[in-house]
């Protein structure tokens, strides 16, 4: 690690001189511009998670790279809004030379989890353990021609999908669609939908966590080139009855909360809404919208190809490291036997398939 030195700040405690490295490394990575990695998102989650923090590399006294991350007790280490961010990784300059090791030591860390690392990451992908599909919908040629591939490849859905957007507008009221929608009452509309929606299926509610909730209020009004809140919704009648929020940078959307009204559900507004979404980003010039990874129905329907993401840690030898695989790898390994294996996740699939029709009556 000759010649890198390395400091950690709170994300506040960045300069403006920094923020501006930070985006210029980034931009020279070749990677897609996902908004996740960008400094305005590190930001948000410092002002909502106290145990965010920044290790800011320099290399001859320039700005050579920028490692965003959560510290734990015992050093555990997280990615920057694990559990919510959809891509994590360092933004280091190309070359530089600097292990795993050396950054964890001086971030003091013991290890640094993560579940939707970068591809490219290099510096962390030997602690990967699983390797995942995050599907895409490629609008790079225009909406006409991603249109035009929906229908050579799957007819049927994108005919049924229009035919209920017309359905929809007869029965309920005229359809219109809001790309960026500033309201904060949608966005509060949207969040009790999801809400609602996790309950039904018996997962976890991400929204009763006020740190979520507070980020992404917090993140609907930042207004930054490479990344910026937006908040979708589809009306009928000036009723919302589906809508999305994620973040987009000039030429990525990251899909992140989508959600639609039930009592609307036999149009399903939700692949109209994503549609329309496609349409938009394509006009607004995003070529790509990153429906995160993941299995679902939706996804498989909308994508056009896909980016691959990763889950592990890296892990720095020593006692509060074994204390780390202690605690993480059971259910890690867990987790993957039941994904390696499609009858039984797909069992589990069912199982709350049906508790959410249950819960629905």
């Amino acid at each position: 690690m000759s010649g890198v030195r390395i400091h950690v700040v709170k994300p506040e405690e960045l300069a403006e001189g920094e923020t501006e490295a930070w985006r210029e490394l980034r931009a020279k990575t070749g990677m897609p511009a996902n908004p996740f990695m960008e400094p305005e998102f590190t930001l948000a989650v410092g002002r909502v998670r106290p145990d965010a923090g920044v290790a800011v590399l320099r290399e001859d006294g320039e700005p050579a790279g920028f490692f965003p991350h959560e510290r734990g007790p015992l050093g555990h280490g997280r990615a920057i809004g694990l559990g919510v961010s959809d891509c994590q990784g360092a933004i280091l300059r190309p070359g530089l030379e600097i292990t795993a090791r050396e950054l964890l030591r001086a971030c003091r860390l013991s290890a640094w989890e993560f579940d939707n690392l970068e591809a490219g990451q290099q510096l962390f992908s030997p602690g990967a353990a699983e390797e995942f599909a995050s599907p895409v919908i490629d609008v790079g040629t225009g909406y006409e021609a991603y249109e035009e591939e929906l229908r050579a490849r799957s007819p049927k859905f994108l005919k049924t999908t229009l035919a209920k957007e017309r359905r929809l507008g007869r029965q309920a009221g005229r359809v219109r669609f809001v790309f960026d929608e500033r309201d904060p009452a949608a966005l509060r509309r949207l969040m009790e939908w999801k809400s609602a929606q996790y309950r039904r299926t018996g997962r976890r509610d991400r929204f009763a966590k006020d740190w979520i909730s507070s980020l992404v209020r917090d993140l609907h009004g930042t207004r930054a080139p490479g990344c910026s809140g937006v908040l979708s919704v589809l009306y009928a009648a000036d009723r919302p009855v589906a809508a999305h929020f994620g973040l987009r940078s000039r030429t990525v959307l990251s899909c992140w909360f989508p959600a639609y009204d039930p009592e609307f559900a036999k149009y399903s507004p939700g692949l109209i809404l994503h549609l329309r979404m496609a349409e938009s980003a394509a006009a607004e010039g995003i070529g790509m919208l990153d429906l995160g990874r993941g299995d679902a129905e939706y996804k498989d329907a909308l994508r056009t190809c896909e980016l691959l993401v990763q889950e592990g840690s890296s892990v720095r030898p020593g006692p509060r490291a074994a204390l780390y695989r202690i605690s993480r790898e059971p259910g890690r390994r867990a987790h993957s036997f039941v994904r390696g294996r499609p009858r039984l996740a797909g069992y589990g699939r069912s199982s709350l398939n049906r508790l959410a029709r249950l819960r629905g009556h």
